[in-house]
């Protein structure tokens, strides 16, 4: 049976940096990546996803690994008043009928066809205003917004030798560092033209997850704590050792193993 590990992902964030880097380290173990919806990432946890990039805050039963905070910007028409700024700030949005003030719009395509209309203006990460692609629009930088964060989710009774390596992808450990070793930031591959910046925080998923905060996950430079990377799932899929996958004997196994991975079914 083929090993498999699936990695699923919210709209405006792209995993195609990590997963060449994957392809060329694993190419044994089959990366499948599945776009999923804002509102998704419980259920998609809860079918045959290993993981998903998503936005905090998730369920406070997920682990998750912050790993950039997205820019907030404010999307309005080009011949707007507020587009000769260079940025803004909320009180510049005091006498502007705000048709949705984010962080992250229910329906990103809906606003901003109210905004191309004159409607109002939007608030968003300006990772989704980029993938919009409105010609007619344009964003400013709400300095004084907290923005959204990025983070790495999972849940504890998915964690495998194949999610720990793709922990260390993500974080940008080498092919030849062991999982003890100083992870490397990661980030998007746009970060620093979307104003994104590296999350300095790692904790157990939930609500209140801030900058600085401890917990279970690790921050972006330090130890990625999947707890039992080798516990929770095993058998054929998962925590399958052909080619270059992950060796057997790392992480120390927890519970009973079930008989495959989700990747697998």
């Amino acid at each position: 049976m083929t090993a498999a590990l699936t990695i699923a992902f919210v709209p405006g964030v792209s995993p195609a940096k990590w997963a060449r880097v994957w392809r060329d380290r694993f190419p044994s173990v089959e990366l499948l990546l599945r776009p999923i919806g804002q509102s998704e990432v419980d259920e998609t946890l809860a079918g045959d996803a290993d993981m998903v990039f998503a936005r905090l805050p998730v369920a406070e039963s997920h682990n998750a690994i912050p790993l950039w905070t997205e820019t907030a910007v404010v999307a309005t028409p080009k011949d707007s008043a507020l587009a000769k700024a260079s940025e803004l700030t909320t009180a510049d949005l005091a006498d502007v009928h705000v048709i949705d003030a984010g962080p992250v719009p229910a329906d990103v395509s809906g606003a901003l066809d109210l905004v191309e209309a004159n409607v109002g203006v939007v608030v968003l990460p300006q990772s989704l205003f980029r993938k919009a692609s409105r010609k007619d629009l344009i964003a400013r930088p709400l300095t004084d917004a907290e923005g959204t964060r990025v983070a790495l989710v999972w849940r504890e009774q998915d964690a495998s030798d194949l999610t720990a390596e793709f922990i260390g992808v993500v974080r940008g450990r080498t092919a030849n560092s062991s999982r003890s070793q100083p992870d490397q930031p990661g980030g998007p591959d746009r970060a620093a033209d979307d104003g994104s910046r590296p999350s300095r925080g790692g904790s157990k998923a939930d609500a209140g997850n801030k900058p600085g905060s401890g917990g279970k996950a690790g921050t972006v430079g330090g130890k990625a704590k999947a707890k039992s990377p080798g516990g929770g799932k095993s058998g054929g899929g998962k925590n399958s050792n052909t080619g270059k996958g992950p060796t057997p004997g790392r992480g120390k196994m927890r519970g009973k193993p079930s008989r495959g991975s989700k990747g697998n079914r």
